[in-house]
């Protein structure tokens, strides 16, 4: 196989587990209120699973507080029922017709705490890249078409392309920590 093939595929892993990353980088909490904690909760409506975000309108209302509006007001007691049970923490006030989410301020504890947890969640992103490294590797090696010396070179391509992956996750890391740390 050409060398193009081998990175197209390691591209298309790096590319999942960074998106993976992102999406778990979102789920930190940064001592902020942020709608993309509760958009993907899925409740039950008319008998289908659909999100928070599909049913009603999620918007800021200070630093630590979400407002939550359902189009429908009769599943407002299904998005409160459907938050708690995701056990975020979150004080949620049914006020009638909205909800709204009130979070706690954060501690320096609570902070030094998410960054542990975002320290983990980073290292998985790097072993999700190096696992593809290691898979494409293996495919180079056992290709039995191509001599040594083009092997070694599509390995040294494709380490190059992991470096620039894992230093992207870092510096997305490094975004993260700052935010966390920023009182």
């Amino acid at each position: 196989m050409e060398l193009d093939s081998y990175l197209l595929e390691l591209d298309e892993e790096i590319s999942k587990s960074i998106v993976n990353y992102e999406n778990q980088l979102m789920k930190v909490v940064i001592g902020r209120a942020n709608p993309v904690l509760i958009s993907k909760i899925k409740l039950e409506y008319y008998g289908s699973p659909i999100s928070v975000e599909e049913i009603a309108s999620i918007t800021t209302s200070g630093p630590l507080q979400l407002i939550v509006k359902p189009y429908d007001m009769s599943v407002l007691k299904n998005i409160e029922k459907a938050i708690m049970d995701n056990k975020i923490n979150v004080s949620i006030i049914n006020e009638g017709h909205q909800l709204r989410l009130q979070y706690p301020q954060m501690t320096t504890e609570k902070r030094v705490e998410m960054t542990k947890q975002l320290a983990s969640i980073t290292e998985q992103a790097r072993i999700g890249v190096r696992q593809a490294r290691q898979d494409i590797n293996k495919k180079i090696k056992a290709d039995s078409d191509l001599s040594e010396d083009i092997q070694k070179h599509y390995l040294d391509n494709i380490q190059k392309e992991v470096d620039k992956s894992i230093e992207k996750i870092n510096e997305m890391s490094k975004t993260k920590e700052k935010e966390l740390l920023t009182i």
